[in-house]
């Protein structure tokens, strides 16, 4: 019995997995724009090797760095329990940082220590950060173990400038001692705490380390990073009340938030959304630039195969920005749109290489007001693929992590019916219509009667609707397709104890 105790405490389940199969791809596309993993090893004071990756943009402009997030995993997981950090924070600029602690996955060492030997590897991650050129501030993303690692560093070092905290312990014997409860050991109290004396030498002698002196509850009156707090209702490992008692002695900025589920229990999107909102405030990331080729791209737009953005957000940055790039030869130059023209004509120029030829094909876009509809990526991608896959045209995919208000646009006929500039000018500034009011429908010579016109929108409302039902809102639906795509990772029950 008191073997297997020990054993819960320092040698839980080890994480053995292959990186190429349950870390995200070496190269890969989240919400429309490029990633890459670089997988490093790092050696801490101890002499024991680290395995780490480091999720970044494929492309980080010259002079630009950005923030960080270190993600510290539980005592029985590993670097892939950030797979869902990663989506979580690279749309948003913010770089993801993940290990295998020590004893942990395929790191060194045979022991781990509940965030006391841990708390030096994430010092030499930070140190490694630091010295990274393309590295700004650095945040941290603790879990079980791993929320015990982040406060113990964040004690030592005040320049984190931000820490979740998700079901963090206050100190190792007292948790020990609950243990003994919460599984129904019947033997008299003097006994427990003789048996736990006679644990605290073993693992003194094994892991190197002294269980009374794990406690963080001392801590956190001195330490003032900003910090959310987080924990499952129904956690039975590690109680709620010691989240609720260190977020009422911590010195620093703080929030909890308390959800359903256990310890190892997946969180709920509203989690999410506080941890990306609680990381943006904090690390306040940098707006990069959306990369424009050299050649301006044409052919049909496959929409849905990497992500589900809306394929017209693309189609607006993707020709407005590369009207202002410079050509790199006067033959490139007549390829580039006017950077003055209007979005409206750009979309009617854009029409044809979407193989959008008569009336019928927009109206999927609009409500039976004859106005925009506010639909999201999934139902006009897979509208407009059905269309592409009959033309063997090249294809890309690309879409726009830009969710900007529409606007109106001005007298989208004015460039097909020859009038003058001037004409033009007028009419944009007394017709207002919408965007997608190509000058493509103008031309078509059939007139369909307002009745069967009105009675056919009808339709294809109350389809998009059917289409639309159950569905969350844009951020659940990215993180959803994400996730989706990302490697079968399961996360490893944490064993007794984190």
């Amino acid at each position: 019995m008191i073997e297997q105790f020990v054993n819960f405490v320092i040698r839980p389940p080890r994480s053995e997995y292959n990186p190429d199969q349950y870390l995200w791809e070496t190269e890969f596309i989240l919400a429309g724009r490029k990633y890459k993993r670089l997988d490093l090893e790092l050696t801490n004071a101890r002499g024991l090797i680290i395995k780490c990756s480091h999720y970044v943009p494929a492309f980080i402009p010259e002079n630009t760095s950005l923030p960080c997030v270190i993600y510290c995993h539980g005592n029985s997981g590993c670097r892939a329990d950030a797979n869902e950090a990663a989506v979580i924070l690279l749309p948003a600029n913010i770089t993801v940082f993940t290990l295998d602690f020590s004893g942990s996955g395929l790191s060194g060492g045979d022991y781990v220590s509940l965030g006391w030997h841990e708390k030096e590897d994430l010092k030499c991650v930070v140190s490694y950060l630091r010295t990274a050129k393309q590295v700004s501030c650095i945040g941290l993303w603790g879990r079980s173990m791993g929320a015990v690692t982040s406060l113990l560093y964040g004690a030592e070092d005040s320049s984190i400038a931000g820490m979740v905290l998700d079901s963090a312990f206050t100190n190792l014997y007292g948790l020990m001692m609950e243990l003994v409860d919460v599984y129904k050991i019947r033997v008299p109290k003097f006994t427990v705490k003789m048996a736990v004396q006679y644990m605290r030498k073993i693992i003194q002698k094994r892991a190197k380390f002294d269980i009374m002196d794990l406690n963080v509850l001392k801590l956190a009156p001195k330490t003032l990073i900003p910090a959310l707090f987080g924990h499952a209702l129904n956690d039975m490992f590690i109680q709620p009340h010691h989240c609720d008692r260190i977020h009422h002695a911590y010195g620093g900025d703080k929030s909890i938030l308390k959800f359903e589920g256990d310890h190892n229990s997946p969180r709920p999107q509203a989690y999410y959304d506080s941890v990306s909102m609680f990381f943006y405030n904090t690390l306040c990331p940098p707006q990069l630039p959306v990369p424009c080729s050299n050649k301006l791209r044409t052919g049909a737009y496959k929409v849905g195969t990497v992500t589900n953005e809306s394929l017209i957000f693309e189609i607006i940055n993707d020709l407005r920005g590369a009207g202002t790039n410079s050509c790199s030869s006067s033959t490139d130059a007549s390829k580039f749109p006017n950077s003055t023209t209007s979005v409206v004509e750009l979309l009617s120029k854009s029409v044809n290489q979407l193989s959008i030829k008569n009336d019928n094909d927009l109206d999927f876009l609009l409500d039976e007001n004859h106005s925009l509809s506010e639909i999201d990526g999934d139902s006009v991608g897979s509208h407009l693929q059905d269309k592409s896959s009959r033309h063997n045209e090249e294809s890309c995919s690309c879409t726009s992590s830009n969710r900007e208000s529409w606007g109106r646009c001005s007298s989208l006929g004015g460039a097909s019916d020859g009038s003058s500039p001037g004409d033009i000018s007028d009419k944009q500034e007394n017709l207002t219509v919408k965007a997608l009011a190509t000058p493509l429908r103008q031309k078509e010579g059939k007139l369909t009667t307002p009745k069967t016109k009105e009675k056919k929108i009808h339709s294809l409302w109350k389809k998009l609707n059917r289409e639309r039902t159950g569905r969350g809102d844009s951020l659940s639906q990215r993180l959803k397709m994400c996730l989706g795509h990302s490697p079968r990772h399961k996360r490893t029950k944490s064993s007794g104890i984190v």
